[in-house]
């Protein structure tokens, strides 16, 4: 899952200029640190063509990735390399700054290196993500400025067979080893792959940049150029999704897993335990994770009873949820009245942004339907970045399908959590840090992300955003999806569920549309311990401010508390609780 894990790692990339460089050590152990880095910075981009250009470096422009498992094997032995390197230098040794920049490689090289030895490889997709999809993706925003640029993607569409060639024999050792995608997850799968099916190269998105080339490119080139471009993915890029899709149907399909659990995996408890403590950030069992879930269920279904009784609505919860799921007035007539709406709804947070932080980004956002080839096995929104350096600001993505099956009720705190003050705000400021190396601008430590996604839903709350009690509920209901993930992951991955049981307990206590109920499901399934994120890292955001709070009393400052939030941009759980501390104690002294 690694490069599943890049695409949605990338919440981070903007189209801002490139950050200011870490400003040169004054001692031996700086030296060696941010020599570290360096190297490690390198080998990534070389390792990791797609992650390059998205970085706006643009050495490999002509390549993709190199996923054999010889590949493989041998960046994990770098990671190795590079923590017997950290370790050997003293962090007492380094300046304040550098000591953050060291906590937090840390973290990133403690959880690849333990992370790698379950050769996630052999399964390199979740049910709406994966290699295909960042394939797919690979030209959007792009900025191409030469004739030499058009060159290098034209090579790299050539190279897709080759890509897509090694993925599938990585899945083919993941089927031999029994390390497998549930089977009754895979339909959605392939339904996307179906989408992915180019009748022509000007019907793909491979074709958008040659529909507009600088002025810098000849017109003599723009005609070559254009014919090798079609050559090019009518001859490499369509037939490797062709293949792909035979593949999944005919080979991987009738090989793939009965089970869904993680735990039922090879070696699947440890790594499950090992993906648990990865995406929280801390060190806690299934077990206490599922507990946590089932506190948070019932003290969100007490207030969701509350909000009901505001409404005057006479019945009990099940009878409301189905009122939500039925009644017309909660659902657009179009996609268009869809996508106005989520667009009124984040230009009126937009506007309330400066009364709740101090430093706002400079990079804009824009509000886009989901692609329609991925829409039917999507959820309802997400945050797709653009590469820096590139031709277009971050986009909020809306699912315009099944109109009958996207409530109006939850788009507000939809857009809350996905574009501001959530994944585009966060994201954006991280892209401005300066003096820092570069892996910091794409660190995306789940937690706290998706933390602060969902804290941001709340937030919306204090910003008088939730103009009607279904509007609460909506925040309730998306609220009690996150705390119901704690139960529904830990259940199916530790404790033994049904996929039936996950889609009774999501759909019984949420006002998710059933067709989400199930496509979140299916997500859960394929992605085991990420749904753990959200209401993890939303607690410890929660705790972190009552501390705050309750500590500095008339001299806390909403401002300044986001803003130390989001201080150092993305940062595991623990770090940020020491960054707040330092917060607190400044503060103290002013």
């Amino acid at each position: 899952m690694r490069l599943v894990w890049l695409s949605l790692f990338l919440i981070l990339a903007g189209c801002a200029p490139a950050p200011k460089p870490a400003e040169k050590p004054d001692n031996k152990a700086g030296e060696a640190l941010h020599q570290l880095f360096a190297d490690e910075w390198s080998t990534r981009m070389r390792d990791d063509p797609l992650f390059a250009t998205q970085s706006d470096v643009h050495d490999y422009d002509d390549k993709l990735p190199a996923v054999s498992p010889t590949d493989l094997a041998r960046e994990a032995q770098q990671d190795k390399g590079y923590q017997e390197r950290l370790t050997a230098i003293s962090r007492d040794a380094l300046s304040h700054e550098d000591q953050v920049n060291y906590d937090l490689f840390e973290f990133v090289l403690k959880h690849r290196v333990a992370l790698a030895s379950f050769k996630e490889w052999r399964i390199p997709l979740t049910s709406d993500e994966g290699f295909h999809v960042n394939v797919m993706r690979m030209a959007s925003g792009l900025r191409m400025n030469n004739t030499h640029d058009y060159e290098n993607y034209i090579a790299r569409l050539h190279a897709v067979p080759a890509y897509f060639d090694q993925q599938m024999a990585n899945m083919r050792q993941g089927m031999a080893d029994g390390f497998t995608l549930p089977a009754v997850i895979m339909p959605g799968i392939i339904k996307v792959a179906e989408g992915q099916q180019y009748p022509s190269a000007e019907k793909s998105p491979f074709w958008e940049p040659f529909t507009h080339f600088p002025d810098s490119v000849s017109a003599a080139d723009r005609e070559r150029l254009s014919a090798a471009g079609r050559s090019a993915i009518e001859s490499d890029t369509i037939p490797a999704f062709n293949k792909l899709l035979a593949f999944f149907s005919k080979e991987y399909l009738p090989a793939a897993r009965k089970t869904i659990g993680a735990s039922d995996l090879p070696d699947g408890k440890p790594y499950y335990e090992e993906l648990v403590r990865y995406f929280t950030n801390l060190d806690v069992t299934p077990d206490q994770v599922h507990e946590i879930g089932l506190s948070e269920v019932a003290r969100i279904h007490a207030e969701m009873d509350a909000v009901i009784r505001q409404t005057g609505f006479k019945g009990d919860f099940a009878a409301f949820l189905k009122f939500l799921r039925t009644d017309p007035r909660f659902y657009a007539k179009t996609p268009d009245e869809l996508l106005k709406d989520a667009s009124y709804i984040a230009k009126q947070i937009d506007g309330l942004l400066p009364g709740y932080f101090g430093k706002l980004p400079r990079q804009p956002y824009s509000v886009q339907p989901v692609p329609a080839e991925l829409a039917p096995n999507y959820t309802g929104g997400r945050y797709s970045p653009a590469p820096l350096g590139g031709t277009k600001g971050g986009e909020y993505w809306v699912n315009t399908y099944a109109l009958e099956k996207r409530p109006l009720y939850v788009l507000t705190a939809l857009t809350l959590h996905e574009a501001v003050p959530g994944h585009h705000l966060q994201g954006a400021l991280a892209r401005e840090l300066e003096n820092v190396p570069p892996f910091r601008l794409d660190l995306y430590p789940h937690a706290f992300g998706e933390g602060w996604g969902l804290y941001s839903e709340k937030l919306g709350k204090e910003m008088g955003l939730y103009k009607t009690p279904y509007d609460e509920f909506g925040r309730l209901t998306y609220e009690m999806w996150r705390a119901c993930r704690l139960v529904v992951d830990t259940g199916m991955h530790w404790k033994g569920w049904t996929r039936d049981q996950a889609l009774e307990y999501l759909g019984s206590n949420t006002a998710l549309s059933l067709h989400e109920v199930t496509t979140e499901t299916n997500r859960y399934i394929a992605w085991p311990g990420q749904a753990l994120a959200y209401k993890m890292g939303e607690l410890k955001i929660l705790e972190l401010r009552k501390k705050a709070h309750d500590t500095l009393g008339d001299r806390f400052d909403i401002r300044a508390f986001h803003d130390a939030v989001m201080e150092n941009g993305g940062v595991p759980l623990p770090i940020l609780e020491k960054q707040i501390d330092e917060y607190i104690a400044a503060a103290q002294k002013k």
